[in-house]
């Protein structure tokens, strides 16, 4: 009998418990959120906090302690922190995973007025797999979808802005060979990860370079634009030959190529790869270019 895990109270840094724990968001067992109302008359912006785990374990919980969603609510903006239904559940694949984030993040909006929320601005950010669904949400076309007969779906995903740490640089994993130097997709267990990320149980019998559609939709370096929202990247991993799996997730030349893609479109990136010489001259962290973005400075 597998033994449930036990989880620590949703309470933060300064000892104040969530206002909503585990609100539902959608029908998973997953689809859960905890959210800290700033102390506020008026709508406050928000920050979405999505957790890493490559998209098969992690918990909202592993930001209850940061210190940066004391800051956000001190300065008057509202701190989500959300669970999804990890790639190895029904329907599959990392999109599965991401379409929940993004759920969630129409569900705020859809209730703005329950939570006191400025649905113009929000904003999201994580680690790993949660940076990487950040940076798909904001530089995916909005999916708000008019006439769908759920509401929640008519909303808007678009962001005021976006965090990523140690995030990746696509989900379209084939790219990775030119990305890192290393030819990954000749590895059996390379080819193993891309079918389990586009929702396939093994890689026998598919042409997974012929998924086009799904390579298309994972591919949020390709669909950075110059009407992005703007960016905060930070990636202290280490540089070098790439020796786990762990390396090759987080390797800096993720956000070397998210620079380099930014810079040739125009966007406005605040990047950090210390291993890669990469800082950037404002000297801005997390907290301080969301609040800038948010323009509550």
């Amino acid at each position: 009998m597998e033994i449930p895990e036990i989880l620590p109270e949703p309470i933060n840094a300064a000892g104040v418990k969530a206002d909503f724990v585990n609100e539902k968001y959608g029908p998973h067992e997953r689809n859960v959120f905890d959210l800290w109302m700033a102390n506020s008359a008026k709508p406050t912006p928000l920050v979405v906090y999505i957790h890493g785990g490559g998209f098969t374990e992690g918990d909202k919980s592993r930001y209850y302690l940061s210190e940066d969603v004391v800051r956000f609510l001190e300065a008057g903006v509202s701190v989500a922190l959300i669970n999804y239904r990890f790639m190895n559940q029904p329907p599959y694949g990392i999109l599965g995973s991401m379409n929940d984030s993004k759920r969630c993040i129409q569900y705020l909006r859809f209730h703005a007025d329950k939570f006191n929320l400025d649905k113009t601005r929000i904003a999201c950010t994580g680690g790993s797999a949660g940076a990487g669904t950040a940076l798909w949400l904001a530089f995916s076309d909005d999916m708000a979808d008019p006439q769908n007969t759920d509401p929640v779906l008519r909303e808007s995903t678009r962001l005021t802005c976006a965090g990523a740490f140690a995030t990746q640089s696509t989900y379209d994993i084939f790219q990775w060979d030119e990305i890192l130097g290393i030819p990954l997709s000749k590895q059996p267990e390379t080819i193993h990860l891309i079918a389990r990320a586009f929702g396939f149980k093994t890689a026998e019998n598919i042409d997974l370079r012929n998924e086009t559609a799904t390579r298309q939709n994972l591919d949020f370096l390709a669909k950075m634009r110059s009407t992005s929202p703007p960016v905060f990247i930070y990636n202290k991993h280490r540089a070098g030959i790439p020796e786990t799996q762990d390396d090759i997730n987080h390797h800096p030349l993720h956000a070397l190529a998210l620079k380099k893609r930014a810079d040739e479109v125009g966007l406005e990136a605040v990047v950090y790869a210390p291993e890669l010489g990469i800082f950037n001259e404002t000297g801005k962290d997390l907290v301080d270019f969301f609040l800038d973005k948010f323009r509550v400075i």
